[in-house]
């Protein structure tokens, strides 16, 4: 895991320094099963806690040097990341150049500081929600956790304050309402990887269901 770190962080370096090339789209941009949309449809549990910036707070920890409960005031004097990606969703719909803002999980992983041992992330949001991901995937350089969408704040139905970004998972990888961030030695699954959707979830294989 050290290497695949050095690595991710040298990506994240040139691409900080507007040397990265751009990343070729694949030739089909839209993955198999999907139809694009326009108009960011709305999913989730059901649940869409409403919780006020001044109780707000990310907590971050597990196998790691340094674990932090951030408040929202903390979060937002974190540097900021701004990037353009496209999100697909299980339930069949994509959105192409979606802009989103917040801070890059690289940021966090850098405050943080990952333990060696550290192969997996979970996530967990106010709502109840979790999900998990291998650590090298949050390492791309794609990956943040945001609380703007198109130069806007995220509303309650898409999340707010902030929620997860992985572009190159299904959505459902990505938890809404996010609050709290572990990192682990194991993979431990979550609550649709339970209810027997894909654990790895790559939309371009169309990776939906175990």
């Amino acid at each position: 895991m050290k290497e695949a770190y050095i690595a991710a962080k040298e990506r994240w370096a040139r691409k900080m320094a507007g040397q990265a090339k751009p990343v070729a789209r694949s030739g089909d941009r839209l993955p198999p099963g999907q139809r694009e949309v326009r108009n960011f449809p709305v999913l989730d549990l059901g649940i869409r806690p409403e919780i006020p910036l001044d109780q707000w707070e990310l907590k971050i920890g597990g196998l790691v040097e340094n674990p932090v409960s951030l408040s929202w005031a903390q979060f937002m004097a974190l540097p900021q990341f701004k990037d353009v990606s496209d999100l697909h969703c299980v339930t069949t719909w994509s959105q192409f150049d979606m802009e989103f803002a917040g801070v890059a999980f690289f940021t966090l992983a850098d405050l943080v500081r990952p333990r060696p041992e550290a192969t997996h992330v979970w996530f967990k949001a106010y709502d109840g929600y979790t999900t998990n991901n291998p650590l090298a995937a949050c390492l791309d350089d794609d990956v943040l956790i945001a609380h703007s969408w198109n130069g806007k704040p995220l509303t309650r139905d898409h999340g707010a304050p902030a929620r997860v970004i992985l572009p190159k998972r299904y959505a459902w990888k990505g938890a809404k309402f996010i609050r709290e961030i572990t990192f682990m030695d194991r993979d431990k699954q979550g609550f649709w990887e339970v209810r027997g959707y894909s654990n790895t979830a790559d939309p371009f294989t169309d990776d939906r269901f175990a």
